[in-house]
This record gives C-alpha cells, structure tokens and sequence, in this order.
C-alpha cells in the first residue's frame, strides 16, 4: 500500500499516461498526418519561433544527447528544412536556420497541432476552459519553480493563431489610449492595417508575429511589403506593460530584420512617433537611422511623425 507520500507520484505518472494518450504523443506523426516525431516536430517549433538558434541553444533549451541532435539535424538538412552554418557569435558553434521550405513546414505543423487543441477543447464546455487553462498554468508555474518566484519568465515568437489579429487591434487601441491619449481614429487605422493583412498578404514576403511570455501574449510586431520596390516595412510594434524588461521589443524587431533580409527586401522602413522614447531606442540599436520628421495632429492629440530607415543589406 502506498504512502500518502507517495500520492503526487502516483497522480503525475498516472497524468502523464492519460495526457500523453489524449493528445496523442505516442503516434505524433499519424495524429498531426505529417512524416515527423515529436522530437523533431518540436526542433522544428523552436527554430520558427526564435531569430535563429545555435545547435547548442537547441541541445540545451530541449535536454537533448549531441549525437542524437546532430543525426535529427542531419537528417532535417538532408531533407532540405534545416541549414547549418558557422554561429556568428562563436565560429565553433553551429547556427541552424530554417530554410524557406522549412518554415512552411514548421507553419503546417503550428496550424495542425491548433487544429488538434482546437478539436480537444471543442469537447470542453466554454464555462470550464479557463479553468483548465488555469490549471494548466498552475501546474508549469509550480513544476518550473515559478510558484516560488525562482525560475525566469521565458518569451517566445510564434505567428499568429485565431484570434491574435483581432488581440493586436485591442491591445494597440488600449495602450495607446492609455499611455499616450489617442483617439478611437488611431484603432481605426490599426483595424484597416491588420484587417489588409488578413484578407491579402503575400506569406512569403509578408509575416505577424506574436510575442509570448510565460504562455500568453505579450507582444507584437509586422513586416509588410511598402510601395517602394525591394521594401519591408515595420508595423504595429507593442510590448505589454508588464512584459517590459524581458528584451521582447528586440526580440520583435530582431525577427523582423532577419526575416526581410532572408526574403530578399534590401531597405526596411518604419513610421513612428517622437514620444515612443522606448521603441525608438530598440530601433536605434538595430541599425535603424532617422532620415525625416514632421509635426502633425492625429489620433486627437499633436505629434511629431518620423520616418526611420534601415539598409539590409547582407547579414554582419
């Protein structure tokens, strides 16, 4: 007969059997219908929703062997998804980076794993699923030594998932009516930006992204094509309140650059307004130069616009 100290082992191993089961892990690759493992599949997670990884980031952030992740590279590069290349911050270190064929392979596997939670929480009743989201967090926030304030907030990248548009244009019209005073004519123009985006954009040269912390959204920024031939523009750059700190604005604006440079864009442009002191320091420390500014009263308030530039180029 167990001890009742033996009850939370007894409880986790036995939900870990029935989770595994629910969200079929044990058959990932015949549940999702694609040719990948788990393992492989979550390689492929980490690489789209990060700038670019070092083969060490990789070993370290998924507890992996070295020889088995160098074989699981091998093959992915083989296969066309994956190349490897000298790190730029250590030429003894490996950089991976997903190539074209890669990042739809990774964005099919984002959409079928929503389809599949999507299909799990169509059973829960609307009433209970913020319980189990709760729940849910509770259990990461212990297990991670969160519960005691020990374990550092962790951010994320990923494109968007239902719903995500429609947060951009809340949370933008919110903080900036917050934060600076704009008017509903500034989630007006928000809303036509996303809304183009939605209903017309090319996703080989155009991407959302939506920063994480700590599993729920906390951030975002866009790449569109500008009307100047071989321009990307910047847009629609917000960090929550309570996500600043964590380095997620140059997170934001790191993917963006590096995606626009892989596509071919050879210029990045973005406009913004003097009083976004902290925004305009992330883009300063990317390269970004100020080439005009002109004075001017929108969103109910007056203003001061700039234009920032940004040569591409190749990657340093």
């Amino acid at each position: 007969m167990p001890h009742a100290t033996d009850t939370p082992i007894h409880e986790i191993r036995a939900f870990n059997r029935f989770y595994t089961n629910l969200i079929g892990a044990l058959d990932y690759s015949r549940q999702l219908y694609v040719p990948y493992t788990l393992t492989e599949a979550r390689v492929l997670y980490e690489l789209h929703h990060a700038s670019h990884l070092d083969a060490a980031d990789l070993r370290g952030e998924l507890c992996l062997d070295a020889g088995y992740l160098s074989r699981l590279l091998g093959k992915l590069e083989k296969a066309g998804i994956v190349v490897r290349a000298p790190s730029e911050r250590d030429p003894r270190r490996q950089r991976i980076t997903l190539t074209a064929r890669g990042r739809e392979t990774a964005g099919l596997l984002d959409e079928r794993s929503s389809e599949a939670v999507g299909s799990l929480l169509s059973n829960v009743p609307a009433a209970d699923r913020p319980r189990l989201a709760d729940a849910m967090r509770t259990v990461r926030e212990i297990l991670s030594g969160g519960g005691s304030g020990a374990a550092p907030s962790r951010s994320i990248l990923r494109e968007p998932a239902p719903g995500d548009l429609g947060w951009i244009v809340q949370r933008n019209a919110a903080l900036y009516a917050a934060e600076f005073g704009f008017n509903t004519d500034y989630e007006g123009l928000v809303a036509r930006i996303v809304a183009d985006f939605a209903e017309d954009h090319d996703p080989h040269l155009e991407r959302v992204w939506i920063a994480e912390l700590d599993g729920r959204p906390a951030g975002c920024v866009m790449c569109v094509r500008d009307d100047a031939p071989g321009t990307a523009r910047l847009r629609l750059l917000i960090v929550e309140p309570d996500a600043r700190g964590h380095g997620i604005g140059d997170q934001l604006v790191g993917a963006c650059i590096e995606f626009a440079r892989g596509v071919g864009y050879r210029e990045m442009v973005l406009w913004t307004n003097d009083i976004l002191g902290a925004a305009r320091t992330i883009y300063q420390r990317h390269g970004f130069v100020l080439v005009d500014e002109k004075p001017h009263r929108s969103f109910g308030v007056d203003l001061v616009g700039q234009d920032w530039h940004l040569h591409l180029g190749s990657a340093s």
